[in-house]
């Protein structure tokens, strides 16, 4: 896990979106940082919106310009309106693949609404397995 400032896309460095943190993923499973409603499966697959039950809107974005990759690459397992729990997949992505497409493949997690969580804190620099908690709200 890295801080955001770290992040090589000025739009999540700059926290342009909101306060959180990136993760360096290990692998392509990409699973629910909370539980909550899929509010936005992107087309692209590359994001999805949450809206977690309390209360913070939540981006997990696979990759820096993976938009451009138009889905290829990336299979949804949820779609918008659908309940997810803690630890639930969400996407896969071949992670192999997008960085042989020459695509970064860091994972920024993002609190949309950052200013309803003024106590809100990111931890960074450690290695986290899939539903360990990274940001605390």
């Amino acid at each position: 896990v890295i801080p955001m400032s770290q992040v090589a896309d000025p739009t999540f460095s700059q926290e342009i979106l909101g306060k959180g943190v990136a993760v360096i993923p290990s692998e392509g499973r990409i699973v629910a940082p909370a539980s909550g409603e899929v509010v936005v499966m992107f087309e692209t697959k590359h994001a999805v919106s949450i809206k977690a039950d309390n209360g913070a809107e939540l981006i997990v974005h696979i990759g820096l310009d993976t938009v451009n990759l138009k889905g290829k690459y990336f299979e949804a397992h949820v779609k918008q309106g659908d309940r997810v729990q803690v630890g639930d997949l969400l996407i896969t992505a071949d992670l192999e693949q997008i960085r042989t497409a020459g695509y970064d493949v860091v994972t920024p997690v993002i609190v949309c609404n950052t200013p309803d969580f003024p106590d809100m804190v990111c931890s960074t620099g450690m290695v986290v397995k899939a539903g360990d908690p990274v940001i605390s709200l």
